[in-house]
């Protein structure tokens, strides 16, 4: 098969597309959310059945969504088209790129929402408002805030600029040159917290929680948080690792690639824990406040700890790098589709993508104040969205991918794209996509909607 390449680009080496992957994967639930249900669900024990899932359904899709994406060299949409066709399927399957870019843009409108409360903690650290607070005024401080619309929508519209001038530059001007700084930016800020953490007096406390071996814990609900978690942590089923992919160079290996994301994304979630938990700890509070740890416990932990507000202004801004590598991903699928279809400049796709998001993105900040009254089915807009997407749009699209790459594609093609050295290796990605990760996305699509709306 003569080589195509991406009319946008592509990435100048493997470990950039490393990066810039790994980057889209780390995101505000690795950094909160991770630590804590390892905790919750037996500590190493999870751990254990956390990377299992990783191997057996996370990275089987993620080496799925790169190599179609490589294959087609073009936006998510247009690449399912054209691999569907040149395996002699129905060009329909670009529907699975449409879901997955729709997706995009739906979380970004309410994630730059949660990202600007990011911006006014580091904004906050910045100004010394945490210092020596008590819970009760940090929950008040937090409540205000949400309660502010205008405030709100100031810090939500910073956010978006932000995200969209990166991805206006294109692969090499935006992504790649935005990529070359805060990732390392991101594993030097994680670095200074871990040893910060290390001087807290309670740092043996946080890696008994994270990693104590309780399989009494290790419950059939907490293997299917397990498995929850390994999917939605590597950015699958909306098509961002797809539009990467396409970026990807020809001559690098998939395979070892897809591990290495896998293998710092988990690190990256794992020494968060390692740099969080002491700090909760030393400070008697509470490790179990999910969402509210980081922007009520943790705030009076650095408040009432020397050091505290340096230290704070770094944990945000860590916060901050990783929401802005994310919500980069969630744009391009839908930016470089436009660029495929229409005489337009990436700048100008920016621009009108980003007044959609933004607009959306008002009516979910509205959630919290203005528009809290209006529900559907109990849930306001904002959750109303996060719901539609991480319960529905993405682990369809995941399914919908294990389908594609498993039972649709060419086997010539998928062996001739994954290039791999031993049979056995191919064999046992074609078993997994095939059969054990669509039967785990469609476990976890059935479960969530049974938490959802059992009685």
């Amino acid at each position: 098969m003569q080589e195509k390449l991406s009319m946008h680009g592509s990435w100048t080496s493997r470990w950039i597309f490393v990066l810039a992957a790994t980057g889209s994967a780390v995101g505000l639930g690795n950094i909160w959310k991770f630590p804590y249900i390892t905790g919750e669900n037996g500590g190493g024990a999870f751990v254990l059945v956390y990377l299992v899932c990783i191997l057996l359904v996370g990275v089987p899709i993620m080496i799925s969504e790169v190599l179609i994406g490589r294959r087609g060299r073009h936006s998510p949409i247009n690449s399912m088209k054209d691999v569907a066709v040149e395996s002699g399927r129905s060009p329909r399957w670009s529907a699975v790129g449409w879901v997955g870019a729709l997706a995009g843009v739906m979380i970004f409108s309410f994630y730059s929402v949660v990202a600007g409360w990011v911006l006014h903690y580091i904004a906050g650290m910045v100004r010394g408002d945490y210092i020596d607070i008590g819970s009760a005024m940090a929950s008040r401080q937090f409540e205000a805030l949400l309660a502010d619309p205008k405030v709100l929508l100031m810090w939500h519209s910073i956010f978006v600029v932000m995200v969209l001038v990166v991805v206006a530059g294109g692969v090499s001007k935006g992504l790649e040159r935005a990529t070359r700084v805060m990732m390392p930016a991101l594993f030097v800020l994680l670095f200074v917290l871990l040893v910060y953490a290390m001087t807290t007096g309670a740092f043996m406390q946080g890696v008994e929680f994270l990693f104590a071996f309780d399989l009494s814990k290790l419950t059939m609900e907490a293997i299917l948080v397990a498995l929850g978690h390994a999917f939605f942590t590597l950015s699958l089923g909306m098509g961002a690792i797809m539009a990467y992919g396409s970026y990807m160079p020809s001559k690098a290996s998939i395979g070892s690639t897809v591990l290495m994301i896998a293998a710092l994304d988990t690190l990256v979630a794992l020494v968060a824990g390692l740099a969080i938990f002491p700090i909760v700890f030393a400070n008697d509070l509470d490790p179990g406040a999910g969402p509210g740890l980081m922007f009520i416990t943790l705030p009076v932990a650095f408040g009432q700890m020397l050091g505290g507000q340096i230290f704070g202004f770094l944990f945000f801004l860590l916060i901050g790098v990783a929401a802005w590598t994310s919500a980069i991903s969630l744009m391009e699928p839908a930016v470089a589709w436009l660029v495929e279809k229409f005489p337009i400049s990436r700048a100008s796709a920016c621009m009108m993508l980003g007044l959609l998001v933004w607009l959306l993105g008002i009516a979910c900040l509205g959630s919290f104040n203005e528009i809290s009254d209006m529900t559907v089915a109990g849930m306001t807009l904002f959750d109303l969205m996060d719901f539609a997407t991480a319960n529905i749009m993405l682990p369809l699209g995941g399914l919908m991918i294990c389908l594609f790459a498993g039972w649709r594609m060419k086997r010539v093609a998928l062996e001739e794209e994954l290039s791999l050295s031993k049979p056995w290796l191919f064999l046992a990605w074609y078993l997994a996509i095939r059969f054990v990760a669509p039967v785990a996305v469609a476990a976890i699509f059935v479960v969530n909607l049974y938490n959802k709306f059992a009685i």
